[in-house]
């Protein structure tokens, strides 16, 4: 017998964002509001349906140029479970940030890492990408969490990392690696 909750995604998938998700990003933004804003600067009690309208444009636009590749998080009935993705891409080093959230009704089920793990393996597969970095606010337990279950690296703290809301915060800084053949890392 399982253990799992019934509500709990057998699967996550990842696929590229397309403009119809409007009203599915918003839903789920607005749903998990409370936990959003701590930690994420763009999450506020006014966010609206524009906003993530303006966000999906910018993001499927980014995707077609290779500056950024966000996804959205899917169970295998389609029901939107949040976003995961590769931002800050830094070309000239073979580097990126990997972010996750996952929607409020959709925690604690493993979504998060699930999708960490095939993230992770989508852009080593898919891109010439050798670092991977998770920055986390260090008071953001649940997703340290995640990518300690995915087993990135813990590298350590950097002080005063991340500025959220207007306060400074230490960041848990934790990577994903690959050897590539020729390069020495």
């Amino acid at each position: 017998m399982s253990t799992r909750p019934v509500s709990a995604p057998a699967n996550v998938h990842i696929r590229r964002y397309q403009l119809s998700d409007v009203s599915d990003v918003f839903e789920a933004v607005r749903e998990s509001l409370t936990e959003l804003q701590a930690w994420m600067p763009w999450s506020h009690p006014a966010y609206s349906i524009h906003e993530s309208r303006s966000w999906l444009q910018a993001q499927i636009a980014a995707f077609d140029q290779r500056t950024a590749f966000e996804f959205a998080m899917i169970d295998d009935d389609g029901r939107y479970l949040g976003a995961c993705g590769l931002n800050q891409i830094d070309h000239a080093n073979r580097r990126a940030n990997l972010g996750y959230w996952v929607r409020t009704s959709a925690t604690n089920q493993g979504v998060a890492t699930r999708a960490v793990r095939v993230l992770r393996d989508w852009a080593f597969a898919h891109t010439d990408l050798i670092r991977l970095e998770i920055v986390i606010a260090i008071d953001n337990v649940a997703s340290c969490r995640v990518a300690e279950k995915t087993g990135a690296f813990r590298e350590g703290t950097l002080k005063h990392r991340l500025l959220l809301h207007g306060a400074a915060h230490d960041a848990a800084v934790f990577s994903f690696t690959r050897t590539v053949p020729g390069v020495r890392v």
